[in-house]
């Protein structure tokens, strides 16, 4: 009986935990990077909002009994490490019974870390890919290491959230918005998608016709493919291979932080080592059972998984589907979606400073972002699977006229420019006043749209844009801090 196969998933666990391993390394980089400035001491953010806003029991935090940076770094490098020596297969080198207490112990670690970011980050967290690190790290505590094979158990718990994972994402673009039932959503994505990649201005200009096949083949793959997760071989690896491809399509052609990868590592548990040494030049794989602890705690960890999938399910399949929410305060189930509605039209936020007194147009000088794009002549950048977390609420943020009540920190964002602060400054691509702060800065919102290829060939830009509004008016740094201007405003 499959269920009870473990030698048939040796390959298959040593794929899933070296995938898993790289995006947990992304991740605590992204942490140990951005943290401290996002959500820090003096954090656009700041840790103690978190703190009073919540109590531990419901966003448990190592940085609810410890909220400062120190702490912070120590554990984004501490995590950093441990996915290191995760990638590097550590716990296979140790003699038995060391690797299934040092796998545990690492992956245990890995996650109760993570946990904490994700937890004390509010906003700059509050993304499904988060939630769904943590339900993946989370079984792979369970996934063991050596010479014996995984629970299959745990295998197929993987297998249970990457269907959640699609069909929940599926569900919600076929409730939500309208082009997705005409088949037209995919004329506008490329264009007003989050953070474009180099190749998202070529996507957007293919056929209408390979567009509207593009919106089919989604339908299929989020709503028909995910029942062969848990089909019998080869039928399961076939509906792993379509996932697969799909999110490096995907991967391609947006920025999407760690989603598409970490859905697609999710989908290596549709395999098993005889498709895998059938289609690949490995030698069979000769395991032993997992270990009777093991396969004791698999067993009490699904049951724990079935007892929390409740409300994640009923969400599923609720008409008011809410999508990419955490129902239990360490993320162990989640119900995901994404995309459940498409914007056509894409506006953006520029920054200008200046140190002039009576500024003209001329004395206005724009900070430039690392995602989002500012200057009409530049090809949009790769950065996925790494995350840009202000670059993403600045996309949200340019969505509204004016910045509204998910926008609080935006007040503390453009203090920190007119003190040119240095934490601020390292999640932008460019100061344009390095040896003194600006007097004044000022937000203008731009409609922007990719160029046609006729425009590019003439003129090499990769964008228009057009003026609709003032985000922000001409501000400065005492009018910021005062009581209507607000300064370092909470969660």
């Amino acid at each position: 009986m499959e269920l009870l196969d473990a030698g048939g998933y040796w390959y298959v666990r040593f794929l899933l935990q070296r995938g898993l391993a790289l995006l947990y390394l992304v991740a605590f980089l992204v942490a140990a990077s951005q943290f401290r400035a996002l959500v820090g001491e003096d954090g656009l953010l700041p840790i103690e909002g978190y703190i009073e806003a919540v109590e531990f029991r419901d966003r448990p935090s190592l940085f609810y009994f410890y909220p400062s940076d120190r702490v912070v770094g120590l554990a984004a490098w501490t995590g950093v490490g441990l996915a290191v020596s995760a990638l590097l297969g550590v716990p296979y080198l140790l003699p038995e019974p060391w690797p299934l207490v040092a796998s545990v112990a690492i992956w245990a670690l890995l996650w109760g870390l993570y946990q904490s970011f994700v937890n004390a980050g509010r906003i700059f967290y509050g993304y499904g890919w988060e939630s769904m690190l943590l339900e993946t790290g989370f079984l792979a505590i369970f996934l063991g290491a050596g010479a014996t094979g995984p629970p299959v158990l745990v295998i197929w718990l993987v297998k249970w959230a990457l269907f959640r994972n699609m069909f929940g994402a599926g569900l919600i673009k076929m409730r939500g918005d309208d082009c997705w039932r005409e088949l037209t959503c995919m004329d506008y994505h490329y264009e007003t998608q989050p953070m474009p990649n180099p190749l998202s201005w070529y996507a957007h200009h293919l056929p209408d016709r390979f567009h509207r096949v593009e919106v089919l083949g989604n339908h299929v793959v989020e709503l028909a493919i995910p029942f062969l997760y848990f089909a019998p071989q080869p039928y399961a690896a076939i509906g792993g291979l379509a996932t697969i491809g799909f999110q490096l399509w995907l991967m391609l052609t947006g920025n999407f932080a760690w989603l598409n990868a970490l859905t697609a590592v999710q989908g290596l548990t549709t395999f098993s080592d005889g498709v895998l040494t059938t289609a690949l030049p490995l030698p069979a794989a000769s395991a032993a059972p997992a270990p009777l602890p093991l396969q004791v705690a698999s067993v009490l960890v699904a049951t724990l998984v079935v007892a929390l999938s409740g409300n994640p399910v009923r969400n599923m399949l609720s008409t008011s589907q809410t999508m990419n929410t955490a129902f239990d305060p360490l993320h162990l189930v989640n119900t995901y979606g994404a995309f459940g509605s498409i914007t056509t039209r894409r506006y953006q936020l520029v920054v200008e400073g200046t140190r002039a007194d009576d500024p003209d147009e001329d004395d206005w000088r724009a900070y430039e972002f690392e995602g989002q794009p500012v200057r009409t002549d530049e090809r949009p950048p790769q950065w996925a699977p790494y995350h840009l977390r202000l670059d993403w609420q600045l996309w949200f943020a340019a969505m509204q006229p004016r910045p509204g009540r998910r926008q609080r920190w935006f007040t503390a964002f453009l203090a920190d420019l007119l003190e040119n602060d240095g934490s601020t400054l390292s999640l932008l691509r460019s100061n344009p006043f390095p040896d003194e702060p600006p007097e004044k800065v000022r937000v203008r919102r731009f409609r922007y749209r990719y160029t046609t290829p006729e425009e590019r060939a003439e003129t090499g830009e990769w964008w228009e844009r057009d003026l609709v509004g003032i985000y922000v008016h001409s501000t400065s740094l005492s009018e910021l801090r005062s009581p209507t201007g607000g300064r370092r405003p909470g969660s």
